[in-house]
């Protein structure tokens, strides 16, 4: 392979293993949406979106590069002539899709990384809003079992409640 074809499947390798640590239960959302606003992360936030394109600008053009040698050795009909001739056919057909393949699956893993680290964000804001309305879910119930219960008479306001009828129908009998 060549340097700038190993350099692509080397970015293919890293892509996947970044894939592979997102996706393990190793670190929370939480703790993935502290490191992408971390000062380390955000210095190089600010220009992620001029790398983004730009690497993807070049991996398309390699892209786009292999697929014009797939198309220039796949259509090889009279190179039968010799076996030795069409092996060197076939050898660079297979090199072309071969790096046909890493050049697009590292675009793809592109866009899924770009992908998992805004939907690790969203879960991260989620979960802050749902613990927020659970805890005020808590407080209002506490809130409401208090009011209740100052609301409810106890033994000994009955008591004097019926005490005061009993002084009411006494004071209208006599009256």
């Amino acid at each position: 392979m060549s340097i700038q074809w190993t350099c692509i499947a080397g970015f293919l390798y890293f892509e996947v293993a970044v894939v592979i640590i997102m996706m393990l239960p190793i670190f929370s959302p939480r703790r993935w949406n502290q490191f992408f606003k971390s000062r380390l992360f955000f210095m190089v936030q600010h220009h992620a979106g001029a790398y983004f394109y730009v690497l993807l600008g070049v991996l398309t053009l390699f892209l786009v590069d292999a697929i014009r040698e797939m198309r220039k050795y796949a259509g090889d009909a009279g190179a039968h002539i010799h076996l030795a001739s069409e092996l060197k056919g076939s050898v660079k057909l297979f090199r072309a899709q071969r790096n046909f393949y890493i050049t697009g699956f590292a675009i793809f893993l592109a866009f899924v990384i770009r992908r998992l680290v805004n939907m690790l964000i969203i879960q991260d804001e989620l979960t802050k809003k749902a613990e927020k309305i659970i805890k005020e879910a808590e407080a209002t119930v506490k809130l409401a079992k208090s009011t209740v219960m100052a609301a409810k008479p106890d033994a000994s306001s009955q008591n004097e409640t019926e005490e005061l009828k009993t002084k009411l129908e006494q004071a209208q009998d006599s009256l």
